[in-house]
């Protein structure tokens, strides 16, 4: 394998959004087959009350994975604003000192989730015929979070350089290895919910090992010198002023998400995991999002770093129109297909008829979705750290309003479930298109300034708010 690092900071726009999205779309993907694996499988062989367990737990090691992987993507970005900007010595001690945080986080809030599981499942209401399963499924994803956030970290920093190819190749390899491994202990070792559970662990810690071998032998800027490794206050500083909103948006998220998932599990378990189903099956649609994302956010970090305002703004408008094209395609999937790819994952009838209606509803709100990953990536891509808190602000309060007033008040029971999911996209995404126009196209002289001085602006704006 040779170094596939790119600079964005000339050629074709879209050509490189694309170049760089297409690797990455396949690793994420390869990403949600970890889930989804779990799920069919534990779904299909142990059954629907295994997969409502797995489902149940899902919010809670979000949370988790979110309040340390906003760090690593936080030094990513600072990362290629240097790339961009051709300072190879602040790359790699961004890359070092981005590294040093990120052995210490998981370990903390890893701890604190394996301890704290009882009592969040209870906070959200799991059924009492789950919890137990939920439980210690959620205590092992705590004990691998070292792992998924250390080859988040790793895979940030290479995509921050242009290489978006090599976290694929290690994400397929280590989904294999889970996919394998599922078969073996579930099916063959019959080790429910437990066997997907260590499955899934060992497959991280393959992932991380991995890509930190390939870094470090074929990547210029992971080739450290004893010179290299040197604590920076500054440098900390800058990767934590961007990294904790990051973190603090993916936390909001995963509070609004276990909001909804409290409403969802008030109802039983057969629409528990009807909407696990649909989550695992919109964990795919929102991978074309991510990935645009992170490719906007590497094109739009190393142009702002290289100060051409114009190409972030063009990457931005490309962005978009591709978006929306791939909006279309998946709204024509879910409404044709809904049914049977609910059926993946049970053979329950109740279970796919729920499913395939709450994929109908939510499919007609993935234009809005879209939006909001486009914003991010642009403005995460300069430093933007005000808007990743702000959004996060905005999904939270959305996702406890929306299921109690649709649900409840208005008497819409499971249907408002779906329903609910689709209008936090709709007012996410529409503040999110007011951030763009306030932050960069009305006022684009801001584009020109060098990162430290926007990210300090934006982060006393953050304080004071």
């Amino acid at each position: 394998m040779k170094d596939l690092t790119r600079d964005m900071t000339s050629g074709n726009a879209v050509k490189h959004i694309l170049l760089f999205s297409l690797p990455a779309l396949i690793g994420n993907i390869f990403q949600q087959i970890y889930n989804l694996a779990d799920s069919i499988i534990v779904g299909r062989i142990v059954g629907a009350d295994a997969l409502a367990a797995v489902g149940a737990s899902g919010s809670i090691t979000f949370l988790f994975f979110a309040l340390c992987n906003g760090i690593g993507s936080g030094g990513g970005i600072i990362a290629s604003q240097y790339y961009g900007a051709h300072d190879e010595g602040k790359v790699k001690n961004c890359i070092v000192n981005t590294g040093l945080i990120m052995l210490l986080v998981p370990v903390i809030f890893g701890t604190i989730g394996f301890i704290s599981a009882p009592a969040l499942l209870s906070l959200l209401s799991t059924p009492a015929d789950i919890i137990a399963d939920a439980t210690m499924y959620v205590r092992f994803m705590c004990f691998g979070l070292l792992f998924v956030s250390m080859y988040n970290y790793i895979a940030s920093m290479l995509r921050a350089l242009g290489d978006s190819v090599s976290p694929l190749i290690f994400l397929i390899v280590s989904t294999v290895i889970n996919i394998v491994l599922d078969l073996l202990f579930i099916y063959n070792l019959n080790m429910g919910i437990k066997g997907a559970a260590i499955a899934t662990v060992i497959a991280q810690f393959a992932s991380v090992v991995g890509s930190g071998i390939y870094a470090i032998k074929m990547n210029s800027y992971f080739k450290l010198k004893k010179e290299d490794f040197f604590i920076s206050s500054s440098m900390i500083s800058k990767v934590i002023k961007l990294g904790v909103p990051m973190s603090l948006q993916f936390a909001l998220i995963a509070v609004s998400t276990m909001a909804l998932q409290r409403v969802v599990n008030a109802y039983g378990t057969v629409v528990v995991a009807a909407f696990t189903a649909t989550s695992r099956i919109e964990q795919i649609v929102h991978q074309p999002y991510q990935t645009l994302c992170a490719s906007l956010a590497t094109f739009c970090g190393q142009n702002y770093g290289a100060n051409k305002k114009d190409r972030v703004l063009d990457g931005h408008r490309k962005g978009m129109i591709i978006m929306v094209i791939i909006s279309l395609v998946m709204l024509a999937v879910m409404q044709l297909f809904g049914k049977a790819l609910t059926g993946l994952f049970v053979s329950d009838p109740e279970v796919i008829r729920l499913g395939a209606m709450g994929l109908k509803v939510t499919s007609l709100f993935y234009v809005l979705l879209g939006t909001i990953y486009v914003v991010r990536g642009t403005l995460t891509g300069v430093g933007d750290a005000f808007f990743a808190l702000f959004n996060g602000v905005i999904e939270v309060i959305g996702r406890f309003v929306f299921p109690i007033v649709l649900t409840s008040l208005l008497g819409m029971g499971v249907n408002g479930i779906w329903l609910s999911t689709g209008f936090v996209w709709a007012i996410s995404g529409v503040t999110a298109w007011m951030r763009y126009y306030a932050r960069l196209h009305n006022d684009r002289s801001e584009v020109n300034e060098l990162p430290e001085k926007i990210l300090g602006r934006h982060q006393k704006k953050v304080i004071t708010h």
